[in-house]
């Protein structure tokens, strides 16, 4: 018996020793260039725009432009678009709670070892700009379960794309919350300036603003940080095209 176990051990040293060894090869990282962010030949380019220390685009990996593709493809059915882009849209709201204030705060774990941890600060509240906004209250719903949610109504003139306000509701307190503004597609930004002039007439302070955002344009950008450069864009894409069906195919 121990003869065959020398002789199988010696086998193996003698493949191994014959083994041909291939070249590593590196690991590509999931994560998507900045530069294809956007479509390579865009005229209207997104460098200028995210010169803006209040514009962030959320990390963008391999997944995130799987999102991004498949909300923007257009045979992707009604439960598949439904699916997917709440998933996208729960990863911009985890990204907008970042910006909120934390304090620390010590904790006891089950074992009876002190961890020195993280609390939110409460003071937030979310505004939904109706309707492809609604769309968003359900993520920030799952991450924040008792966050109190306002609407605005805002119509928009087809031929002039002047907005105006139809219906606006909020927290009593809104003046001193830090507010969540959400609206997945902005393709020109006057939406979105009208709505934050609503906010500030409550008593909002335009650095409490943060837009959510999955989708928007170069020239939505532009217009409205020049009109409220305090506030805080924060979005998945800036690209010359909006997916501007998405309102209507996420809720049918």
């Amino acid at each position: 018996m121990a003869f065959s176990l020398c002789c199988v051990r010696n086998e193996i040293d003698t493949c191994m020793q014959r083994t041909v060894k291939m070249p590593a090869v590196e690991a590509k990282p999931d994560v998507v260039p900045q530069e294809a962010v956007s479509a390579p030949h865009d005229d209207e380019g997104k460098e200028d725009v995210l010169m803006s220390r209040n514009v962030k685009l959320i990390p963008i990996t391999n997944q995130t432009r799987e999102l991004q593709t498949i909300i923007r493809e257009k045979n992707t059915s009604r439960g598949d678009f439904v699916f997917y882009a709440d998933r996208l849209i729960r990863m911009v709201v985890e990204e907008g709670l970042n910006h909120f204030p934390y304090t620390p705060q010590t904790v006891i774990t089950p074992i009876g070892a002190p961890y020195e941890g993280l609390r939110f600060v409460k003071g937030g509240c979310g505004v939904s700009i109706v309707r492809s906004g609604e769309a968003m209250e359900k993520g920030l719903r799952d991450c924040c379960r008792s966050i109190r949610i306002g609407k605005i109504l805002i119509q928009s003139n087809e031929d002039t794309h002047e907005a105006k306000v139809v219906y606006a509701k909020f927290p009593e307190d809104i003046a001193r919350r830090r507010v969540l503004l959400m609206y997945p597609i902005m393709s020109t930004g006057n939406t979105i300036i009208k709505a934050t002039k609503v906010l500030l007439e409550h008593g909002v302070q335009p650095d409490n603003i943060i837009l959510l955002n999955l989708f928007c344009t170069p020239k939505a950008v532009r217009c409205v940080t020049k009109a409220f450069p305090q506030l805080t864009i924060l979005t998945t894409e800036i690209h010359p095209v909006a997916p501007n069906h998405f309102g209507q195919k996420y809720f049918g």
